[in-house]
C-alpha cells in the first residue's frame, strides 16, 4: 500500500502531530498539506509533505488539493470565535471539502475529525456514551451545533457514494502543541509576571467552579495516531469512532493545574446557569462554553480499541500534566 494524502489545517493543534504520524507510517508515500499560511516542512523533519497554500473557503483550491489523492484528512475547523465566523468556516468550508472528496476521481476514503461536542449537552445521554447515541449537538452551543451539523452534512454529501468515511470523536486535546483549553482561560492571558506571582499565592488565583462534572482528556500524539489507523486501516469498517484518553478528571483537578482556585458549586447551580444563558438574547461566544459543564459527556472508546487497534499512550491525567507544564504551570 502506497498512500497520497490530503490534509486540511495541517498547522492546527492536533494537524502538527498528525502530519507527524502520518510521515512516519510505512503505508503513507506523500502528504499534501493546505493551509492559509506557509509553514516550512523542513522545520520538523518532514520528507514526505508538501505544503500548499490555500483556503476551504476557495472550492477551487479544496478540488486541487483532493484531485489526486487516496485518501483525504479533513482538520481545518474553527475552536474559538464567533458563532457568525466559525459557521461560515465550519459549515461552508466543511461542505467544500466533502463535496470535493466525493467528487475527486481518484478519493476512497474521507478521515473526518468531529468531536464529542456533536453529542451535544444533554440529561438524557448515557454514561458513558458509544457510537450508538446520536449527534444531536445543543444549539445553544454553536461549536456543539456546528459540530453535530456537519456530521449531518457529511452523511447527507456522501449518501450513496463508494467513499470509505471514517468519523472520529475526540474529547478535549490538550498537550504541549494543543492549548486551547489552557488559552481559553482569562488568567492565562495575562503578562507572564502577572500570571507567576497569582500561581504563586493561592489567594490571588481566581476561582474555578466544579459542579461535579467529570471531564475526559486525550494528547494530540494519541488523536493523531488515531487519524492514522483510520487512514492506513484494512480491517476497520468506516463509520463513527470514539477518541479519550484513560481515566477521568475533576474540574477542579483541570482548574488547578491550569493555575486557578477551584471552587465546588452545586450541579444544579451549573445547570440553572447554563439554562439562564441559554435564554438570553445575546450570548458572547465564549459564554456558550458554560453549557459544557452542565452534564456527563464521557465517551466509551470500546469500539476504536477493537476495532481500530488504537491504544493512547497519555492518560487524562498525563496529558493534563503536559498541558500545565508547557505553560508553565507546573
Amino acid at each position: 500500500m502506497s498512500l497520497r494524502v490530503a490534509v486540511t489545517g495541517p498547522t492546527g493543534e492536533i494537524g502538527i502531530s498528525t502530519i507527524s504520524a502520518l510521515e512516519a507510517h510505512p503505508a503513507v508515500a506523500e502528504i499534501i498539506g493546505m493551509a492559509r499560511r506557509p509553514f516550512d516542512t523542513s522545520e520538523h523533519g518532514w520528507t514526505k509533505t508538501t505544503y500548499r497554500q490555500g483556503d476551504i473557503l476557495d472550492r477551487d483550491a479544496v478540488e486541487a488539493l483532493v484531485a489526486d489523492t487516496d485518501v483525504v484528512v479533513h482538520l481545518a475547523f474553527i475552536i474559538m470565535g464567533s458563532r457568525e465566523e466559525s459557521a461560515r468556516v465550519n459549515l461552508e468550508g466543511t461542505r467544500n471539502v466533502f463535496e470535493a472528496a466525493v467528487a475527486g476521481p481518484r478519493v476512497r476514503r474521507l478521515v473526518y475529525t468531529s468531536s464529542v461536542a456533536a453529542y451535544g449537552y444533554h440529561s438524557d445521554n448515557p454514561v458513558p456514551i458509544t457510537e450508538d447515541v446520536p449527534p444531536r449537538g445543543s444549539p445553544e452551543h454553536y461549536y456543539s451545533e456546528q459540530k453535530a451539523a456537519c456530521e449531518a452534512l457529511l452523511a447527507d454529501v456522501t449518501a450513496g457514494s463508494a467513499l470509505e468515511v471514517y468519523v472520529l470523536r475526540p474529547c478535549i486535546v490538550a498537550g504541549p502543541k494543543a492549548t486551547a483549553l489552557a488559552d481559553a482561560m482569562p488568567w492565562n492571558q495575562l503578562p507572564g509576571p502577572v500570571r507567576r506571582l497569582a500561581h504563586a499565592l493561592p489567594l490571588l488565583k481566581p476561582p474555578f467552579p466544579d459542579p461535579g462534572t467529570p471531564v475526559q482528556l486525550v494528547h494530540h500524539d494519541d488523536v493523531a495516531s488515531a487519524i492514522v489507523a483510520a487512514v492506513t486501516t484494512t480491517s476497520a469498517q468506516p463509520g463513527a469512532y470514539n477518541i479519550a484518553g484513560d481515566g477521568v478528571l475533576s474540574m477542579s483537578a483541570v482548574g488547578e493545574a491550569l493555575g486557578a482556585r477551584p471552587v465546588r458549586v452545586p450541579h444544579g447551580a451549573a445547570t440553572a446557569t447554563s439554562e439562564v444563558i441559554a435564554r438570553l438574547p445575546f450570548v458572547p461566544s465564549i459564554l456558550e462554553w458554560l453549557h459544557a459543564g452542565r452534564t456527563s459527556v464521557v465517551m466509551d472508546t470500546t469500539k476504536a480499541r477493537d476495532q481500530l487497534g488504537w491504544r493512547p499512550n497519555f492518560s487524562a491525567a498525563e496529558t493534563l500534566s503536559a498541558l500545565a507544564s508547557s505553560i508553565g504551570n507546573d
